[in-house]
């Protein structure tokens, strides 16, 4: 048959393909395997459904070989539903399906929209010209008689001529160029075939020759021993996947031990959850939440833990929007039976079929999250201890589901030990408790004994411990949680609540002093006032308004911002404080400026401020110690 010139949009996908798409070229064989993959569907369904096929032999395989001598040649064969001279021409000289060649024209001179199209079938077939100067394809329909070849070099031409095929199916036939002769490995090809497809329903069979052993070898002495190899073939792909069986015939060992296949994770998953979507879409979820959190967790370059595929032919690892960052510690597989195979990164993210899975995924993983919490509380609080930081994050990443995770969300308590949740504190809150109060802070221990909460201890109201950067970031914009207001005791004007244990006599006696320390202090505080939240202490720090805490500033400082805006603290002293008592009524200079530095230095030592001098502080503390010991 005489050569025949491919359509247009073909010879521009051909151009698209080798200049522009696949930096990995080994994907080439990912498509040939799903290409033959799906026609081994297309016959089994065929043997289901039709009258006429019913009795059609069927022995669903693929086989993979390859020479790495002169020839170099690497081949890829079905037993499917095969193609006649007509199928050839329209499945491989042109693109049949309208639709795809109107976007083509739409997209053209964008690489990345075109992405979308190479994984459908018979389309990204033409990756195979990466590696190849010439490709061969000799297939028989299955029910016919007579094969035929299929034969181009990618250059604009192919031609269909009479073949010979013994049974029905494709032979795709690669003549590699210098480029694709790696390929032409077994190992090569073996890692290839697990890693993207492992999974297809249908054994793959590796077919390579062995060196032959010594006494193979002694046994054909004067026959070329040297040359001789024994022929073998292997199944290199696992032919299941688990993730599409049914629930009911998986075991928790069979979970367990593809968890850590999948993970290289040593240890058992905390929990998982397997879901099967039938609707307007098709996908099946499996989503593992680890036991510990992963190592890079917290790095900037985290390795993702989901894997994409599409009718269970991998598509990809390394994506990071398959779930939102703050899931970024979920493990597990997506499979979808909608989306192209050669679906992009950039296509991915802008995907409807993908986004709808997304945020359906999102709720799954969010509700499971609830159910593991309400049924196993134990189990929820390992988790929690473990990735509740990184859960907190979606409290300002994502403001769609920020109800759902404020149910999940846990922290310390003043008042108990262990994890509580916001509900539990709604709860208990006491009457006469106007908001939902926290401190924010470094370590849990020693929030806890705070100066800043010995009023709200005193009235009995429940303290939240926040010892998370991250709840620096995302309670404050928060704003409430049922019909409370969430307040941060770190601040000034939170004490307004506690304005009944007042002492305005005390007050009254220690007003010079204050307006002697505001003096001494004006250099580093904004103002010297007296504290309605003290009992015990003598002096504490808080911010006033809007001004960043000092957790929040060194959260900045940690997240590597070093001209952060001038705001100074507000230094509360305790009026009924013995010391401040002493220094109110003493009218001693030199003490005045050492005891109000002292006062403010010791505050910023219990928020985690070392002092900007620690000399100076040490020579301050031992003239007041020298003076009281005189």
């Amino acid at each position: 048959m005489a050569k025949q010139k491919f359509k247009t949009e073909v010879t521009e996908l051909l151009h698209l393909i080798t200049h522009s798409l696949y930096s990995q070229r080994e994907i080439f064989l990912r498509e040939l395997v799903s290409n033959a993959s799906d026609a081994l569907d297309k016959l089994k369904y065929l043997t289901l459904t039709e009258d006429d096929y019913k009795g059609f032999p069927f022995v669903p395989r693929i086989d993979i070989e390859f020479d790495a001598g002169e020839r170099s040649t690497l081949s890829v064969s079905d037993s499917g539903i095969g193609m006649d001279a007509e199928e050839l021409q329209e499945n491989l000289g042109t693109i049949a399906r309208s639709g795809t060649r109107r976007f083509l024209h739409d997209a053209k001179g964008d690489a990345a929209a075109q992405t979308n199209l190479i994984g459908q079938f018979g389309v990204g077939f033409y990756a195979s010209f990466m590696v190849a100067d010439r490709v061969e394809v000799v297939s028989r329909r299955a029910g016919h008689d007579q094969a035929h070849r299929w034969v181009s070099d990618g250059r604009g031409r192919f031609e269909v001529e009479s073949a010979e095929r013994a049974q029905p199916g494709t032979t795709v036939t690669l003549h590699l160029n210098d480029d694709g002769k790696e390929f032409a490995s077994r190992y090569r090809i073996e890692g290839i075939v697990k890693r993207y497809s492992n999974h297809i329903p249908h054994p793959i069979h590796l077919h390579y020759a062995e060196p032959a052993s010594a006494d193979q070898a002694a046994a054909g002495a004067g026959e070329d021993a040297g040359d001789k190899a024994e022929d073998k073939v292997e199944q290199i792909n696992a032919a299941s996947a688990l993730w599409k069986r049914p629930k009911s015939e998986l075991s928790d060992d069979d979970y367990r031990e593809f968890y850590k296949t999948l993970t290289v994770d040593t240890e058992d998953p905390l929990h998982w959850v397997h879901t099967h979507a039938e609707g307007t879409l098709e996908y099946t979820t499996l989503f593992y939440l680890p036991a510990k959190a992963p190592p890079d967790i917290y790095y900037a370059d985290y390795r993702p833990g989901m894997k994409l595929y599409v009718r269970r032919v991998f598509i990809t690892d390394d994506d990071r929007d398959l779930l939102p960052v703050y899931l970024r510690f979920i493990r597990g597989v997506i499979d979808s039976e909608d989306l192209p195979l050669n679906v992009s990164r950039e296509i991915l993210q802008q995907n409807r079929t993908m986004s709808a899975i997304r945020q359906a995924s999102v709720k799954k993983i969010l509700s499971e999250l609830g159910s593991l919490a309400k049924n196993n509380p134990t189990a929820y609080d390992r988790f929690f201890t473990e990735l509740g930081r990184v859960l907190k994050e979606g409290l300002y990443q994502d403001p769609g589901n920020r109800e759902q995770l404020l149910e999940l969300v846990r922290y310390r308590s003043s008042s108990e030990e262990g994890l509580v949740s916001l509900a539990r504190y709604q709860e208990r809150i006491s009457s006469d408790q106007k908001a939902i109060y926290y401190i924010t802070g470094d370590r849990s221990a020693d929030l806890k004994r705070s100066p800043l909460l010995e009023a709200y201890r005193e009235k009995g109201f429940e303290v939240l411990i926040m010892e998370d950067e991250i709840d620096e970031l995302v309670v404050p914009a928060i704003g409430t949680y049922g019909d409370l207001e969430l307040k941060s005791v770190n601040r000034s004007d939170t004490a307004d609540d506690l304005q009944d244990e007042r002492d305005r006599e005390s007050e009254k006696k220690i007003e010079p002093l204050l307006a002697r320390m505001k003096k001494v202090l004006s250099d580093q505080v904004k103002d010297v006032r007296p504290s309605l939240r003290l009992s015990d202490s003598p002096s504490c720090v808080v911010a006033d308004g809007s001004d960043p805490t000092l957790a929040f500033q060194n959260v900045l400082k940690q997240l590597g911002q070093r001209d952060l805006p001038d705001s100074k603290p507000i230094l509360e002293v305790n009026p009924g404080h013995p010391i401040i008592v002493g220094l109110a009524e003493r009218g001693d200079d030199a003490l005045l400026d050492d005891a109000s530095r002292l006062l403010l230095e010791q505050a910023l030592l219990i928020e985690g401020v070392r002092p900007e001098d620690p000399i100076a502080f040490a020579k301050r503390l031992n003239r007041v110690m020298e003076r009281a010991l005189i």
